[in-house]
Protein backbone atom coordinates (compact mmCIF):
# COMPACT_ATOMS: atom_id res chain seq x y z
CA UNK A 1 0.00 0.00 0.00
CA UNK A 2 1.97 3.28 -0.82
CA UNK A 3 1.95 6.33 0.94
CA UNK A 4 -0.58 9.27 -0.09
CA UNK A 5 0.50 13.02 -1.13
CA UNK A 6 2.62 14.67 0.74
CA UNK A 7 0.93 17.24 3.08
CA UNK A 8 2.62 21.14 2.46
CA UNK A 9 4.81 21.98 5.17
CA UNK A 10 2.16 25.22 5.51
CA UNK A 11 -0.17 23.29 6.09
CA UNK A 12 0.77 21.07 9.11
CA UNK A 13 -1.23 20.41 11.77
CA UNK A 14 -0.76 17.80 15.08
CA UNK A 15 0.11 14.32 14.00
CA UNK A 16 -3.14 13.42 16.56
CA UNK A 17 -5.30 15.60 14.28
CA UNK A 18 -3.79 13.72 11.03
CA UNK A 19 -4.17 10.29 12.85
CA UNK A 20 -7.89 10.71 13.24
CA UNK A 21 -8.77 11.84 9.84
CA UNK A 22 -11.34 9.77 8.57
CA UNK A 23 -10.15 6.67 6.09
CA UNK A 24 -6.99 6.80 6.52
CA UNK A 25 -5.76 4.45 5.08
CA UNK A 26 -1.56 5.15 4.40
CA UNK A 27 0.83 7.61 5.62
CA UNK A 28 1.40 11.23 3.45
CA UNK A 29 4.49 10.94 1.97
CA UNK A 30 6.75 13.01 3.65
CA UNK A 31 6.21 10.71 6.85
CA UNK A 32 7.47 8.03 5.16
CA UNK A 33 11.07 7.55 6.74
CA UNK A 34 11.10 4.18 5.52
CA UNK A 35 11.00 2.31 1.88
CA UNK A 36 11.65 -1.45 3.20
CA UNK A 37 9.73 -2.18 6.27
CA UNK A 38 12.52 -4.74 7.06
CA UNK A 39 14.66 -1.13 8.37
CA UNK A 40 12.55 -0.67 11.37
CA UNK A 41 12.72 -4.29 12.39
CA UNK A 42 14.62 -4.31 15.97
CA UNK A 43 15.34 -7.47 18.05
CA UNK A 44 14.88 -8.70 21.68
CA UNK A 45 18.18 -7.98 23.54
CA UNK A 46 20.39 -11.48 24.05
CA UNK A 47 21.91 -9.81 27.14
CA UNK A 48 19.55 -7.94 29.92
CA UNK A 49 19.74 -4.23 29.42
CA UNK A 50 21.59 -3.33 32.85
CA UNK A 51 19.08 -2.67 35.87
CA UNK A 52 20.23 -0.14 38.68
CA UNK A 53 18.84 -0.05 41.76
CA UNK A 54 20.01 3.58 43.07
CA UNK A 55 18.89 2.93 46.59
CA UNK A 56 22.49 1.19 47.31
CA UNK A 57 24.53 4.50 45.94
CA UNK A 58 23.16 5.84 49.72
CA UNK A 59 23.71 2.69 51.32
CA UNK A 60 25.53 2.94 54.61
CA UNK A 61 27.33 -0.54 53.60
CA UNK A 62 30.18 0.41 51.53
CA UNK A 63 30.24 -3.22 49.40
CA UNK A 64 26.57 -1.91 48.28
CA UNK A 65 27.28 1.64 47.74
CA UNK A 66 30.65 0.40 45.83
CA UNK A 67 28.78 -2.85 43.96
CA UNK A 68 26.37 0.05 42.65
CA UNK A 69 29.05 2.41 41.10
CA UNK A 70 30.58 -0.85 39.24
CA UNK A 71 27.26 -1.50 38.04
CA UNK A 72 26.89 2.48 36.72
CA UNK A 73 30.18 2.60 35.19
CA UNK A 74 29.38 -0.98 33.39
CA UNK A 75 26.08 0.18 32.11
CA UNK A 76 27.63 3.75 31.15
CA UNK A 77 30.55 2.22 29.09
CA UNK A 78 28.54 -0.80 27.58
CA UNK A 79 25.43 0.32 27.33
CA UNK A 80 24.69 4.24 27.59
CA UNK A 81 21.26 3.42 28.88
CA UNK A 82 20.04 1.60 31.60
CA UNK A 83 16.68 0.96 33.97
CA UNK A 84 16.97 2.64 37.72
CA UNK A 85 14.49 0.43 40.50
CA UNK A 86 14.01 1.76 43.99
CA UNK A 87 14.54 5.34 42.47
CA UNK A 88 12.19 7.24 45.21
CA UNK A 89 9.68 8.38 42.66
CA UNK A 90 6.23 7.09 43.72
CA UNK A 91 4.34 5.04 41.33
CA UNK A 92 1.34 6.72 41.92
CA UNK A 93 3.09 10.37 40.65
CA UNK A 94 4.52 8.38 37.45
CA UNK A 95 0.66 7.31 36.67
CA UNK A 96 -0.81 10.95 37.15
CA UNK A 97 1.92 12.62 35.24
CA UNK A 98 1.23 9.94 32.02
CA UNK A 99 -2.32 10.87 32.87
CA UNK A 100 -1.84 14.57 32.81
CA UNK A 101 0.12 14.19 29.82
CA UNK A 102 -2.69 12.42 28.08
CA UNK A 103 -5.27 15.19 28.96
CA UNK A 104 -3.07 18.16 27.53
CA UNK A 105 -2.96 16.33 24.17
CA UNK A 106 -6.79 15.80 24.65
CA UNK A 107 -7.27 19.18 24.94
CA UNK A 108 -8.93 21.17 22.02
CA UNK A 109 -6.32 23.28 20.34
CA UNK A 110 -7.77 26.99 21.57
CA UNK A 111 -6.59 25.85 25.01
CA UNK A 112 -3.13 24.57 24.04
CA UNK A 113 -0.07 27.31 23.93
CA UNK A 114 0.80 28.69 20.20
CA UNK A 115 1.05 26.06 17.70
CA UNK A 116 5.04 26.01 16.40
CA UNK A 117 6.63 28.62 17.75
CA UNK A 118 9.30 29.91 15.88
CA UNK A 119 11.72 30.17 18.64
CA UNK A 120 13.14 26.64 19.32
CA UNK A 121 14.46 27.80 22.85
CA UNK A 122 10.68 29.19 23.82
CA UNK A 123 10.05 27.60 27.67
CA UNK A 124 6.57 26.37 26.46
CA UNK A 125 6.73 24.31 23.01
CA UNK A 126 3.82 22.86 21.85
CA UNK A 127 4.77 21.59 17.95
CA UNK A 128 5.05 18.50 16.00
CA UNK A 129 7.72 16.12 14.46
CA UNK A 130 11.24 17.96 15.77
CA UNK A 131 11.95 20.53 13.80
CA UNK A 132 9.84 21.52 10.89
CA UNK A 133 10.97 24.61 9.40
CA UNK A 134 14.17 22.25 8.23
CA UNK A 135 12.64 18.73 7.90
CA UNK A 136 11.41 17.01 4.21
CA UNK A 137 9.94 14.17 6.16
CA UNK A 138 8.57 14.48 9.34
CA UNK A 139 8.14 12.27 12.59
CA UNK A 140 4.77 10.64 13.65
CA UNK A 141 5.04 12.59 16.65
CA UNK A 142 3.38 15.37 19.00
CA UNK A 143 5.38 17.17 22.00
CA UNK A 144 5.28 19.70 24.21
CA UNK A 145 8.49 20.44 25.92
CA UNK A 146 8.74 23.20 28.79
CA UNK A 147 11.62 24.60 30.76
CA UNK A 148 10.99 23.32 34.60
CA UNK A 149 14.31 24.35 35.82
CA UNK A 150 16.37 26.43 36.98
CA UNK A 151 13.09 29.01 36.16
CA UNK A 152 9.73 26.75 36.54
CA UNK A 153 7.10 27.09 33.82
CA UNK A 154 3.83 25.30 32.88
CA UNK A 155 0.91 25.59 30.57
CA UNK A 156 -2.48 26.79 32.07
CA UNK A 157 -4.01 23.53 31.42
CA UNK A 158 -5.17 21.09 32.34
CA UNK A 159 -5.66 22.52 35.76
CA UNK A 160 -3.46 19.58 37.84
CA UNK A 161 -0.68 19.66 35.27
CA UNK A 162 1.06 22.57 37.28
CA UNK A 163 1.40 21.07 40.49
CA UNK A 164 2.32 17.63 39.21
CA UNK A 165 5.37 18.76 37.68
CA UNK A 166 6.79 21.06 40.14
CA UNK A 167 6.47 17.69 42.33
CA UNK A 168 8.15 16.05 39.42
CA UNK A 169 10.82 17.70 38.80
CA UNK A 170 11.76 18.23 42.82
CA UNK A 171 11.66 13.99 42.45
CA UNK A 172 13.64 14.07 39.08
CA UNK A 173 16.41 15.96 40.45
CA UNK A 174 16.58 14.23 43.54
CA UNK A 175 17.27 11.15 41.41
CA UNK A 176 19.55 12.90 39.25
CA UNK A 177 22.03 14.10 42.14
CA UNK A 178 22.35 10.41 43.14
CA UNK A 179 23.48 9.64 39.71
CA UNK A 180 25.58 12.31 39.45
CA UNK A 181 27.39 11.68 42.36
CA UNK A 182 27.65 8.14 41.62
CA UNK A 183 28.83 8.06 37.73
CA UNK A 184 31.50 10.69 39.28
CA UNK A 185 32.68 7.98 41.68
CA UNK A 186 32.50 5.38 38.69
CA UNK A 187 34.87 7.93 36.39
CA UNK A 188 37.15 8.15 39.79
CA UNK A 189 36.22 11.57 40.66
CA UNK A 190 35.07 13.13 43.53
CA UNK A 191 31.52 12.20 44.85
CA UNK A 192 30.39 16.15 43.89
CA UNK A 193 33.09 16.77 41.07
CA UNK A 194 30.18 16.79 38.16
CA UNK A 195 27.63 18.93 40.19
CA UNK A 196 30.57 21.63 40.92
CA UNK A 197 31.85 21.76 37.79
CA UNK A 198 28.69 21.67 35.66
CA UNK A 199 26.89 23.87 38.49
CA UNK A 200 23.76 21.66 38.68
CA UNK A 201 22.06 23.51 40.90
CA UNK A 202 20.87 25.49 38.49
CA UNK A 203 20.76 22.60 36.12
CA UNK A 204 18.57 23.02 32.87
CA UNK A 205 16.12 20.62 33.13
CA UNK A 206 13.31 20.33 30.24
CA UNK A 207 10.13 18.30 30.60
CA UNK A 208 9.27 16.84 27.16
CA UNK A 209 6.01 15.42 26.40
CA UNK A 210 5.58 12.58 23.54
CA UNK A 211 2.07 11.67 21.98
CA UNK A 212 2.11 8.86 18.90
CA UNK A 213 -1.15 8.18 18.01
CA UNK A 214 -1.33 4.81 15.87
CA UNK A 215 -0.23 4.87 12.55
CA UNK A 216 -1.87 3.14 9.10
CA UNK A 217 1.59 2.44 8.14
CA UNK A 218 3.87 1.68 11.19
CA UNK A 219 6.56 0.00 8.96
CA UNK A 220 7.30 3.20 6.88
CA UNK A 221 7.14 6.04 9.78
CA UNK A 222 9.32 6.85 12.78
CA UNK A 223 8.12 8.57 16.27
CA UNK A 224 11.50 9.96 16.23
CA UNK A 225 14.48 9.18 13.90
CA UNK A 226 17.95 7.90 15.14
CA UNK A 227 19.65 10.53 17.58
CA UNK A 228 21.85 11.23 20.91
CA UNK A 229 20.40 13.42 23.59
CA UNK A 230 21.89 16.68 24.37
CA UNK A 231 22.94 16.72 28.31
CA UNK A 232 24.00 14.43 30.76
CA UNK A 233 21.08 11.46 31.01
CA UNK A 234 16.92 11.50 30.29
CA UNK A 235 14.93 9.80 32.54
CA UNK A 236 12.13 8.55 30.60
CA UNK A 237 8.70 6.82 31.82
CA UNK A 238 6.01 5.87 28.95
CA UNK A 239 2.75 4.41 29.24
CA UNK A 240 3.19 1.05 29.13
CA UNK A 241 3.39 0.84 25.11
CA UNK A 242 6.74 0.26 23.53
CA UNK A 243 8.66 1.65 20.92
CA UNK A 244 11.43 3.16 22.47
CA UNK A 245 15.03 1.06 20.73
CA UNK A 246 18.29 1.60 21.41
CA UNK A 247 21.16 0.69 19.62
CA UNK A 248 23.83 -1.46 21.04
CA UNK A 249 26.71 -2.90 19.34
CA UNK A 250 25.45 -2.05 16.00
CA UNK A 251 22.07 -3.58 16.10
CA UNK A 252 18.96 -2.07 17.16
CA UNK A 253 17.27 -3.30 20.41
CA UNK A 254 13.11 -3.12 21.65
CA UNK A 255 13.43 -1.49 25.07
CA UNK A 256 11.21 -3.58 27.59
CA UNK A 257 11.04 -1.74 30.89
CA UNK A 258 10.48 -3.07 34.48
CA UNK A 259 7.28 -2.14 36.20
CA UNK A 260 7.61 1.46 37.84
CA UNK A 261 11.46 1.45 36.41
CA UNK A 262 13.05 4.60 35.17
CA UNK A 263 14.71 4.62 32.31
CA UNK A 264 17.66 6.58 31.69
CA UNK A 265 19.89 7.20 28.59
CA UNK A 266 23.33 8.95 28.53
CA UNK A 267 23.56 12.21 27.09
CA UNK A 268 25.84 14.07 24.92
CA UNK A 269 27.48 16.11 27.94
CA UNK A 270 28.42 13.19 29.73
CA UNK A 271 30.15 11.90 26.82
CA UNK A 272 31.99 15.29 26.60
CA UNK A 273 32.78 15.44 30.21
CA UNK A 274 33.83 11.94 30.42
CA UNK A 275 35.88 12.59 27.68
CA UNK A 276 34.71 9.96 25.50
CA UNK A 277 34.72 7.05 27.89
CA UNK A 278 30.87 7.17 28.58
CA UNK A 279 29.34 7.31 24.65
CA UNK A 280 26.02 8.94 24.45
CA UNK A 281 23.85 6.35 22.94
CA UNK A 282 21.72 6.03 20.17
CA UNK A 283 18.02 5.87 20.19
CA UNK A 284 14.65 5.98 18.10
CA UNK A 285 10.82 5.37 18.41
CA UNK A 286 8.98 3.59 17.12
CA UNK A 287 4.98 3.25 16.41
CA UNK A 288 2.30 0.92 16.13
CA UNK A 289 -0.83 0.72 14.57
CA UNK A 290 -3.24 -0.25 17.42
CA UNK A 291 -2.57 1.95 20.31
CA UNK A 292 -1.33 5.60 21.18
CA UNK A 293 2.01 5.82 23.08
CA UNK A 294 2.65 8.41 25.57
CA UNK A 295 6.36 8.96 27.15
CA UNK A 296 8.03 11.51 29.41
CA UNK A 297 11.78 12.48 29.02
CA UNK A 298 12.94 14.72 31.92
CA UNK A 299 16.38 16.05 30.03
CA UNK A 300 18.64 16.63 32.46
CA UNK A 301 21.38 18.76 31.81
CA UNK A 302 24.55 21.24 33.02
CA UNK A 303 23.46 24.90 33.85
CA UNK A 304 22.74 26.76 30.83
CA UNK A 305 25.78 29.16 31.00
CA UNK A 306 28.44 26.49 32.08
CA UNK A 307 31.40 26.06 29.56
CA UNK A 308 31.20 22.07 28.98
CA UNK A 309 34.42 20.20 28.17
CA UNK A 310 36.13 17.20 29.21
CA UNK A 311 36.20 17.42 33.10
CA UNK A 312 40.03 18.69 33.92
CA UNK A 313 40.85 16.09 36.51
CA UNK A 314 40.18 13.13 33.70
CA UNK A 315 42.76 15.04 31.09
CA UNK A 316 45.19 15.59 33.48
CA UNK A 317 45.35 12.08 35.61
CA UNK A 318 45.42 10.13 32.43
CA UNK A 319 47.86 11.98 30.68
CA UNK A 320 45.50 12.17 27.25
CA UNK A 321 44.21 15.12 25.62
CA UNK A 322 40.95 16.63 25.52
CA UNK A 323 38.89 14.77 23.23
CA UNK A 324 36.30 17.70 22.63
CA UNK A 325 36.19 21.63 22.37
CA UNK A 326 34.46 23.57 25.18
CA UNK A 327 31.05 25.16 24.45
CA UNK A 328 28.78 26.63 26.20
CA UNK A 329 25.58 24.22 26.99
CA UNK A 330 22.76 26.32 25.50
CA UNK A 331 24.89 27.38 22.39
CA UNK A 332 25.03 23.13 21.96
CA UNK A 333 21.25 23.10 23.11
CA UNK A 334 20.63 25.87 20.20
CA UNK A 335 22.50 23.79 17.59
CA UNK A 336 20.91 20.90 17.96
CA UNK A 337 17.35 21.56 18.31
CA UNK A 338 17.75 24.19 15.73
CA UNK A 339 18.63 21.53 13.08
CA UNK A 340 17.80 18.26 11.52
CA UNK A 341 18.02 15.62 14.31
CA UNK A 342 20.57 13.34 12.67
CA UNK A 343 22.40 10.84 14.90
CA UNK A 344 25.13 12.55 16.83
CA UNK A 345 25.79 15.63 14.14
CA UNK A 346 26.20 18.25 16.91
CA UNK A 347 28.22 16.06 19.02
CA UNK A 348 30.33 16.12 16.12
CA UNK A 349 30.86 19.56 15.90
CA UNK A 350 32.83 19.97 18.90
CA UNK A 351 34.48 17.06 18.45
CA UNK A 352 38.35 17.07 18.03
CA UNK A 353 38.67 15.23 14.84
CA UNK A 354 42.13 13.72 15.73
CA UNK A 355 40.60 11.79 18.44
Amino acid sequence: MASTAPIQPSKLTSIKKLSESPNLNSIPSNYAYYNDPHDICASEPQDSIPTIDISLLTSGNPDHKSKAIQDLNKACEEWGFFMVINHGIPESLMKAMLEVTSEFFNLPEEEKPKFEPKDVLEPIRYGTSFNTAKEKVFCWRDFLKVFVHPEFHSPHKPNALRELLLEYRERTQNLVRKLARGISESLGLEEYEMEKTLNLNSSLQIFIANYYPPCPQPQLALGMPPHSDHGLFTLLIENQVGGLQIQHKGEWLNVNPLPNSILVNTGDHLEIFSNGKYKSVLHRAAVNNKNTRISIAMANGPSPDTIVCPASKLVDNEGCVPAYIPMEYTEYLFSQQNNLLNGKSTLDLVKIKDN
